[in-house]
């Protein structure tokens, strides 16, 4: 890829999106921009700048911004938009014809039908309102009529963009799906709707099935896509090429880390965070996911600090509020979590890990009305979220409905199919069925530790040695296994030798037998059976000898 023609795209990106108020479209691009530069000569930058800034773009010259941006119309109602009073953005836009300004009418119209749904919800506590879907509906009744009617509306991917954000909020995702790839064919440099047909696919055949057009933002879109369908080895290694050009940037850093948590590489990911935070104190994006990561390794300290620093940077962000939930968990203060991320729910409804965590929250409470009920909720914003699929199969466990159990950690199996974890729960549902062939299988697929369950249920079975050779296995891999890991698997290790040692005993094996029985001498658990089984052992031995 040519530096010189990222960094125009990257320019002619920013001015696009900032001119119509995308603002997180425009931190992202100049995020690119800054990082792109350190592979350049600065000097060189700064001289050729304001070249790029004249010759770089195709259907967007310098002149159509400054007349844009010297618009009195323009200027009052971008004013107005800043400070979010989009119903006055929208009075102000409606009659024009400048590609901008309109934009501006009918995203302004958009985010002020969004605004109130939020406020009826957090009055109604419901996901959506009939009110504010019949203000979905007549703006998207009005942009289709325009779509229909071809005109210049066809042919511009911002509107078409509002066009597809519309479609989504009243769940017509593949129409959605078609005016997006629609609208980044007609404009590859438009970040939003790459970003937003990325959040919508829901399986790689949708993916193969677009037409795409062939330009390096479709990289960044494809390491979105990647981790949205948890093809997280994919996206990390498409993230670790696109590094060779964009040196130290926080972006990919925090999309790479986020990859490793998907993965469970927990101190990898843990390592890029506090990259970026050294490089970038201040930045709260991602955050969330740090919080998780230092709750999962019981980072209390730095779980405080990471809680405490947040707050003090901006008390009404998501992330903010999801790191002070964490913190409250770990110390097992869980009505305070609640409260919490609740609050992260209020900032955004949408917002897919403040639910799931919140379902956790309420399994700790012994809630599990409301944990079903906040499972499902973040279900409803993403199907793809498998933890949501396994919290719902864990609370019905609990419940005592392993039919339900079944089909909701079967789920979250489809979603995560290397994840032994779902193996075993899906295996220990069969289990309670009495579908103990079924079982078997998802053990053996699990592998690993989860020998254990399936040597315990050879056990059950009177399979004396299929259970042997899953206990000698088990035994092999929990030796091999790293401190932590060892230190949970005592009991199961001693369990194994209790067995093995029985089982050589049964069968004259008694140098095998006497090996076993000793390690379990070794362990706290079987120790007087162990003692027992050497009297045992020895006394025939002393048989043999007479």
């Amino acid at each position: 890829m040519d530096l010189d023609v990222m960094r125009k795209d990257l320019l002619e990106c920013y001015h696009k999106s900032a001119i119509r108020g995308l603002k997180q479209s425009s931190k992202w691009s100049s995020e690119l921009l800054l990082s792109l530069t350190k592979t350049m000569d600065e000097k060189r930058l700064h001289e050729d700048l304001s070249t790029d800034m004249n010759d770089s773009y195709t259907g967007f010259s310098m002149n159509d911004m400054i007349h844009v941006m010297t618009d009195p119309k323009y200027l009052l109602a971008k004013s107005c938009y800043d400070l979010s009073e989009y119903e006055r953005t929208a009075f102000f836009t409606k009659d024009s014809m400048v590609s901008e300004i309109k934009f501006l009418y009918f995203y302004s119209r958009y985010l002020s039908a969004e605004k109130k749904r939020l406020d009826r919800m957090a009055e109604t506590n419901c996901m959506a309102t009939d009110s504010a879907i019949k203000l979905f509906t007549e703006l998207k009744n009005e942009l289709q009529d325009l779509y229909s009617s071809g005109e210049d509306f066809i042919n511009d991917s911002y509107l078409l963009y509002v066009y597809a954000i519309v479609l989504l909020k009243l769940e017509l995702n593949w129409e959605a799906m078609d005016v997006l790839s629609r609208s980044v064919r007609l404009d590859p440099l438009n970040w939003c709707s790459w970003h937003q047909l990325s959040l919508i696919i829901d399986e790689k055949s949708q993916l193969n099935s677009l037409q795409l057009p062939d330009h390096w933002f479709k990289r960044l879109f494809l390491g979105d896509v990647y981790l949205e369908l948890q093809l997280n080895e994919d996206a990390l290694n498409l993230y670790t090429t696109l590094q060779q050009w964009f040196t130290s940037c926080n972006y990919l850093l925090s999309q790479i880390a986020i990859a490793k948590h998907n993965l469970r590489d927990v101190d990898g990911a843990i390592d890029l965070f506090k990259q970026i935070r050294a490089s970038d104190p201040a930045r709260l994006d991602a955050m969330d996911i740090y919080s998780n990561l230092l709750y999962v390794k019981d980072m209390r300290t730095e779980l405080s600090c990471l809680a405490h620093s947040a707050n003090d940077i901006d008390p009404f962000r998501v992330e903010t509020c999801c790191c002070i939930a964490n913190f409250y968990s770990l110390r097992s203060q869980h009505p305070k979590a609640v409260v919490y991320f609740s609050r992260a729910l209020q900032l955004n409804p949408r917002h897919l890990s403040a639910w799931t965590l919140m379902g956790h929250e309420y399994m700790e409470m012994k809630n599990t009305g409301a944990a079903i009920q906040a499972y499902r909720s973040a279900i409803k914003c993403n199907k793809r979220d498998y933890r949501a699929w396994y919290g719902l199969g864990q609370t019905y466990d609990i419940l005592k409905m392993p039919a339900y159990c079944l089909y909701y950690y079967s789920v979250a199996h489809c979603l995560r199919p290397n994840d032994s974890r779902m193996m075993i729960a899906t295996g220990e549902t069969l289990e309670k069925l009495e579908r103990n062939h079924d079982a078997i299988k998802c053990y053996w697929k699990a592998g690993g530790l989860a020998l254990f369950k399936l040597a315990l249920l050879y056990e059950r079975l009177n399979e004396n040695e299929k259970a042997a050779l899953a206990y000698t296995d088990f035994i092999s891999r929990a030796s091999a296994a790293d401190g932590a890991d060892r230190q949970n698997t005592s009991s199961d290790v001693a369990h194994a030798y209790k067995f093995l040692a029985n089982y050589h005993l049964n069968k004259g094996e008694l140098k095998l037998a006497q090996m076993a029985a000793q390690k379990c001498i070794t362990f706290s658990e079987t120790r007087d059976e162990g003692k027992s089984l050497l009297k045992d052992i020895q006394k025939k031995c002393s048989q043999i000898d007479l």
